[in-house]
């Protein structure tokens, strides 16, 4: 990772300082000391919190309403405030992101993603005031724009709200996913096809009926993200360190709450328990499981689509996916179901990302988890590369989905599967036996049962019909 202090854009500097002693920061840059000693300390993944502008505006957000909350106590000037407001807007809007520098993953339980955040915030607030940047005393990190919080209340909140948010972006690329699986159903929904079930073949169904299945199981995952998301509604503003709410107001937590709501548009609630809420992680753990379960689905359907495409000689070759690049250096004419299975890849690091979440969260301990910063980009990342993914799948692959109808109708033709369809006709002993020389024999179903006058050609034509071999049915004798 290049180091952002490093690239000097007129090699001039200021002096800040803090607990450790003084460093030059770049004169151009928003961010100060501490922001600095972490990116030296911190250059662990290469993924920086401008990765996920959710959670730089959430950041700001919150900034703002413990500024407003803090004027209206009375604890914080005016001026300041009105200046704080304005730069966190700013940030909302999408400016100053690139200042936002520190690594995702990082010791402190948060504080260097808090600081990154106070530094900027203060910075361009003093612009706004008429000051430099770095003149602390008109507007500081920490005595103004931290004022009654903790990174403890202000990071979590931050990171829900940014959930939140992220949440529902998910949830519309899953369901314009599940969109062009039912599209898919509905084309093929007259393609007879053999159902399989151990990879052997079982009954007949419609291609129709597998892609609707697909969609179908999708559709319970938009519940399960959306009911686990609600858990991040609750928050802990207002807890400052450990939950006692040392160094903030009485009514600082409720007129913050209140001030949160508004600009966020969400329904917020304070936690009942600050003290509980500040060391629990059980929200992010139940989150986490269910874009996991949403990415093992995903996985399945594609583990389903390179095998139904499998071939196209010597597969099941039932369905083409369409052809994105050559397969092969050394085989020519080879392409390979690639979308599939950068979806299954997808879905291994989702997996072991939940793995990270949940050892994390049991890591805690006493009255705070300094292990949420890797709790967080887990599920940043999880998220982002399952909206990638997804959007890839539909439009690079569901979409160009097309069907081998001939292929299918022939293999349901040539399966000993169709014997089941007999049973209640000809009986389990007439039918095994059928099967049984089908397999020997190389004969079809169809041609055995006739051949042995079981049934006559209309009764078989009958049972044997599309529309009788995929749904229930009244059995008459």
């Amino acid at each position: 990772m290049v180091n952002p202090a490093s690239q000097y854009e007129s090699g001039a500097t200021r002096m800040e300082h803090d607990l450790l002693g003084e460093r030059e920061v770049p004169a151009e840059y928003y961010y100060g000391v501490q922001t600095l000693r972490a990116i030296e300390n911190f250059n662990i993944s290469g993924v920086t919190l401008n990765f996920y502008p959710d959670l730089i505006d959430a950041l700001a957000m919150v900034k703002q309403a413990a500024a407003e909350a803090n004027c209206e106590l009375g604890l914080l000037d005016p001026n300041v405030k009105d200046a704080i407001v304005k730069a966190c807007t700013e940030i909302v809007k999408g400016r100053f992101h690139n200042q936002f520098v520190v690594d995702m993953i990082q010791g402190g339980a948060g504080t260097s993603t808090n600081m990154n955040a106070n530094e900027v915030i203060a910075n361009r607030a003093l612009e706004h005031l008429g000051y430099s940047k770095g003149q602390y005393t008109y507007c500081h990190p920490l005595n103004h724009v931290n004022m009654s919080q903790s990174t403890n209340d202000a990071y979590p909140t931050a990171v829900k709200i940014a959930l939140i948010r992220s949440n529902q972006k998910l949830v519309n690329v899953l369901e314009s996913l599940i969109e062009s699986f039912k599209e898919k159903g509905k084309e093929f929904a007259d393609v007879l096809k053999m159902g399989r079930t151990q990879l052997q073949d079982a009954v007949p169904m419609t291609l129709g009926q597998e892609f609707d299945a697909y969609a179908a199981t999708l559709e319970e995952e938009v519940e399960r993200l959306n009911q686990n998301a609600k858990l991040f509604y609750e928050v802990n503003m207002g807890a400052t360190a450990i939950g006692t709410g040392i160094n903030s107001d009485p009514d600082y937590p409720s007129k913050v709450i209140a001030h949160l709501r508004r600009i966020t548009g969400l329904d917020l609630v304070l936690a009942a328990n600050l003290v509980e809420a500040t060391q629990d992680t059980g929200a992010f753990v139940m989150y986490s499981s269910a874009v996991k379960r949403l990415a093992i689905k995903l996985s399945k359907i594609s583990n389903d689509l390179r095998l139904l495409s499998s071939g196209p000689r010597a597969g099941l070759n039932e369905i083409n996916l369409p052809p994105m690049q050559p397969g092969s250096s050394i085989m020519p004419g080879k392409v390979n179901p690639v979308i599939p299975e950068v979806v299954n890849q997808i879905a291994f690091k989702v997996i072991g990302n939940d793995l990270t979440v949940t050892m994390a969260a049991e890591g805690g301990q006493l009255e705070l988890n300094v292990f949420e910063p890797v709790i967080v980009q887990s599920l940043f990342e999880s998220i982002e590369m399952l909206k990638n993914g997804m959007n890839t799948l539909k439009n690079r692959c569901v979409v160009g989905i097309t069907a081998n109808r001939e292929q299918c109708k022939n293999m349901v033709l040539n399966s000993i599967g169709l014997v089941t369809a007999l049973n209640p006709y000809i009986g389990y002993e007439a039918s095994s036996q059928v099967a049984k020389e089908a397999l020997v024999s190389n004969k079809s179903v169809y041609d055995l049962v006739l051949e042995k006058g079981l049934l006559s050609k209309e009764q078989l034509d009958t049972i044997l019909s599309p529309e009788n071999m995929v749904k229930p049915r009244k059995i008459k004798f």
